[in-house]
């Protein structure tokens, strides 16, 4: 297990920057400028805001992503990662098949275990079919639970099912998100039962022998709790990859992986 010393240079790193409580926003608030956290870092990498990365670039890493939870199979995907001492992000709703305040605490043991948390959307939708507006408020509903939940919010965000478009991608830049894309998609929503579990494995293995490195999972699904992420895992380790954060796998320090509210 890792030390709990990486989560509190997290949240050291977030009360250096703001002394200040945090206060949530309304969703009515309007789209705050680009958060330019990284350019005062001159030796981080210059990540884009509201730019796709589908890509790791530190060699020889591999990022496991696990998008819509937190659910009630979380914490078994939590568990395994645990049991392979390695480290994950997940892409958090807020309601969509579980209720981010009625699991907030599957919440903090994700952040105390060292893994990443980035944001998914707060209910889900396609964000392509909705307006500049409407897509800040999925955002800000999201940032209000996080900041009820840690106290801060993620800099980083990925869509559901990987749609995007120039007005996602302007929203996303307005509100400060790096957007976490993925070169290895497991389909595992569609092949999620035990005779089937196989194929997102194989394609798993194919798209990362192609040279996939930031992958697309899900802890809502039952077989990838039980069946996929353990073979992921051990597939990795076979390789002699190291399994790290989107952000490690970035090269990105983990003070940048979040901020406060204010």
């Amino acid at each position: 297990m890792h030390s709990f010393s990486f989560l509190a240079a997290v949240l050291l790193s977030i009360i250096a920057r703001s002394s200040a409580a945090a206060v949530p926003r309304s969703p009515d608030s309007q789209p705050r400028l680009p958060i330019q956290t990284s350019k005062a870092n001159t030796n981080a990498p210059q990540l884009p805001w509201g730019a796709v990365i589908n890509h790791c670039t530190v060699p020889g890493t591999i990022a496991l992503a696990f998008d819509d939870g937190p659910y009630i199979y979380t914490e078994q995907v939590l568990d395994a990662l645990a049991a392979h001492g390695v480290r994950a992000t997940f892409f958090l709703n807020g309601a969509w098949k579980g209720n981010i305040h009625a699991l907030a605490h599957v919440v903090q043991r994700i952040l105390a275990e060292g893994h990443q948390i980035g944001s998914h959307t707060w209910s889900h939708p396609n964000l392509t079919t909705l307006t500049h507006p409407a897509i800040v408020s999925e955002m800000i509903q999201l940032e209000d639970a996080f900041l009820r939940i840690l106290g801060f919010m993620p800099t980083y965000m990925r869509t559901p099912w990987l749609h995007v478009n120039d007005i996602v991608l302007s929203a996303m830049a307005d509100l400060g998100y790096h957007v976490i894309g993925a070169s290895i998609v497991t389909d595992d929503k569609q092949h999620d039962h035990p005779a089937r579990s196989w194929r997102s494995f194989e394609k798993f293995r194919t798209e990362l022998g192609n040279g996939g490195s930031i992958v697309l999972a899900h802890d809502s699904q039952e077989n990838t709790a039980g069946i996929l992420v353990p073979r992921m895992l051990e597939e990795v380790r076979a390789r002699g990859l190291q399994a790290v954060t989107v952000g490690e796998c970035l090269g990105h320090p983990s003070a940048l992986w979040y901020r406060s509210g204010q």
